[in-house]
C-alpha cells in the first residue's frame, strides 16, 4: 500500500514501496494528531495497520488546575477517542513522566522491544533536531523521542546482540526499512503527503484533546494554514493540504551492515 505523496528529494517512492504496518512514536497524547493524523488516516483507509506508542502519560499537560488528579486518565481517554477517528485502536504507553523524558537505555529498550514485536515497514517518530523557527515544536520531550527512537532504530533493533534479553524472550533482531520523522526543522523535510481528503478527520482528532486547547478557533486556523503552506512547499495547488516529514531509508537493497 502507498500514500499519495509529492517530493523529488524523498527516498520513499509511494508507487514502489509497500507499507503494510506502521508504528508511531510520540511524547504526549495529541502529538501524533498534530503531526501526522492526516497521513495516518490515509494509511488506515487503505488497510494499513497502524499502532501508537506514547512515551509519557501527559501528566504535566492541560490548563485547568481542577483536572490535575485525573489528567492521566483524561488524556488517555482523549487519545483513544482521537486515534479511533483516524482508524487506530492499538495504543501503547511507556509511562515516562511528562517533562522528564530522556533517551535512556530503559526508554530505548522499550522502543526496541515494540519495534521487534510489531515489525513495521515504517516507524514514525518526532524529530530529534530542534526547530528554531518555531521552538514550541521542539519540546524537550519531543526531542527525546526522536533521539531515543533514532538510536534504537540503528543499530539496536537490528543488532542481535543488543539487549540480548529481548532475543531470549523471542523478540528477534529486525531490519527496519523506513524511518519517518515529523515536527522537525523545515530544512530537513523531504517528503510531503497530500492529506486534503483527511483534513476533517485530522481536525476532529485534534479537537478531541479538549484539555489541551484553550483557543480552539486559533488552533484550527493555525493547523489549516500550516497544511496549506506544506502543500505549496510540495508544489501542490493552493487549495490542497499536506503533511511534511523527514524520511530516512534505514534498510534497503543497497544497505551495508554497519555494526
Amino acid at each position: 500500500m502507498t500514500t499519495p505523496a509529492v517530493s523529488a528529494q524523498s527516498p520513499f517512492n509511494p508507487a514502489k514501496h509497500r507499507v503494510g504496518r506502521v508504528l508511531c512514536f510520540a511524547a504526549h497524547p495529541d502529538d501524533i494528531d498534530f503531526g501526522a493524523a492526516g497521513t495516518i488516516a490515509a494509511w488506515t483507509v487503505a488497510g494499513v495497520q497502524v499502532s501508537y506508542c506514547i512515551m509519557t502519560d501527559g501528566d504535566a499537560g492541560g490548563f485547568d488546575p481542577a483536572d490535575r488528579s485525573e489528567i492521566i486518565a483524561l488524556r488517555a481517554a482523549e487519545q483513544l477517542r482521537a486515534a479511533e477517528l483516524v482508524g487506530v485502536s492499538d495504543i501503547h504507553y511507556l509511562h515516562e513522566r511528562d517533562g522528564y523524558l530522556e533517551p535512556s537505555h530503559e526508554v530505548m529498550k522499550g522502543v526496541v522491544r515494540l519495534i521487534r514485536a510489531l515489525r513495521p515497514d515504517v516507524v514514525l517518530a518526532m524529530h530529534p533536531e530542534r526547530n528554531w523557527k518555531r521552538i514550541q515544536k521542539s519540546h524537550p520531550d519531543h526531542l527525546a523521542v526522536g533521539e531515543a527512537v533514532t538510536r534504537a532504530v540503528y543499530p539496536a533493533v537490528e543488532n542481535p546482540f543488543a539487549y540480548p534479553e529481548l532475543a531470549e524472550a523471542g523478540l528477534e533482531a529486525y531490519k527496519l526499512p523506513w524511518l519517518w520523522l515529523y515536527a522537525g526543522p523545515e530544512e530537513r523535510e523531504n517528503h510531503f503527503v497530500d492529506v486534503t481528503d483527511h483534513v476533517d478527520s485530522k481536525l476532529k482528532a485534534i479537537n478531541v484533546h479538549v484539555s489541551q486547547h484553550p483557543d480552539v478557533e486559533a488552533m484550527e486556523a493555525a493547523v489549516r494554514n500550516g497544511m496549506h503552506i506544506n502543500a505549496r512547499r510540495a508544489g501542490l495547488p493552493g487549495d490542497r493540504s499536506a503533511e511534511a516529514f523527514h524520511v530516512v531509508a534505514v534498510n534497503g537493497p543497497g544497505t551495508i551492515a554497519g555494526f
